[in-house]
């Protein structure tokens, strides 16, 4: 395509997307750089932009060229994390199954991260330092040994996630349960109310770091199990010898986990929004 960053066109190459991708880049990634460039403008010292997504949404995607590409462009420097990166290693969460509910053995909900450390992240990244961060290997289920820097002082910090500025719910809410998955294995809601009180204390105070927040929609459960379903077998087919590589009849299981907060957002996040985007009207008009 004429004119096209040539940076663009690489990035689309590293992160194994169709050719087509450069419209969505175009067309909605580039307008997109420019307001998160404006609201710089507005603000003394980095801005910290949240990304909120379901599983499969493409927000660690987008992530990747705001943060490599189009804010660089722009003359921004730009530092992306994921809370991704910051669920606790697997031996914290086990310990956390037998102390408290057998479920945090899964990693996901609020509760299952080390929000301190990524606190303390961006806290350093606004002081202009740099930073070491951990990363998590979904292969594996655990953190790998090496970390991650993050080199300061930045100008915008992109924090993307799945449940990122999703508010607490009333606690009628917690009363019926969503799916089998609650009816089942957490009958007495001490799971979900953990869950919940994390969202309302520490998640809380994390999220009011936030100046703005981006929403990627999804119009499904049943588009996060297939983007979730793409997402396992492109994992199986760079390792193939990775041992927790999910099964289609696993997924069904692990997005139950997610399931109760993801339709949470859907109700509540247009509402808090500064910018939402329909995923599958991007795809289906790019």
């Amino acid at each position: 395509m004429p004119g096209v960053d040539g940076s663009v066109e690489a990035l689309i190459a590293r992160e194994g997307l169709p050719a087509s991708y450069t419209d969505i880049v175009e067309r909605h990634w580039r307008p997109l750089a420019k307001q998160i460039a404006q609201w710089r403008t507005e603000k003394l010292g980095p801005l910290v932009v949240g990304v909120n997504g379901a599983q499969g949404s493409g927000k660690s995607t987008l992530c990747v060229f705001l943060a490599e590409t189009l804010l660089p462009n722009l003359d921004l420097k730009a530092a992306n994390l994921s809370l991704d990166d910051f669920y606790l290693p697997k031996h914290t969460r086990l310990k956390l199954a037998e102390e408290i509910h057998p479920l945090l053995a899964t990693r996901g909900v609020p509760g299952t991260h080390d929000v301190a450390m990524l606190s303390s992240a961006i806290a350093d990244l606004l002081s202009g330092k740099t930073v070491s961060t951990p990363i998590f290997d979904k292969a594996s289920d655990d953190r790998l040994a090496q970390d991650r820097e993050t080199p300061g002082p930045v100008d915008v910090i992109l924090l993307e996630g799945w449940c990122i500025g999703a508010p607490a719910q009333d606690e009628a809410a917690l009363i019926q349960s969503v799916n089998a998955l609650e009816r089942d294995e957490d009958h007495d809601r001490v799971w979900r109310r953990y869950v919940n009180n994390r969202l309302a204390s520490d998640y809380n105070d994390l999220f009011s770091t936030l100046d703005r927040l981006i929403f990627m929609r999804v119009d499904s459960m049943e588009s996060v199990f297939q983007n979730r379903l793409r997402q396992e077998r492109k994992l199986r087919t760079a390792r193939p010898d990775a041992t927790n590589v999910m099964t289609e009849e696993a997924i069904v299981r692990f997005i139950q986990h997610y399931e109760r907060l993801t339709r949470h957002c859907l109700v509540r996040l247009p509402e808090t929004a500064d910018i939402m985007i329909d995923v599958a009207e991007l795809t289906a008009n790019s």
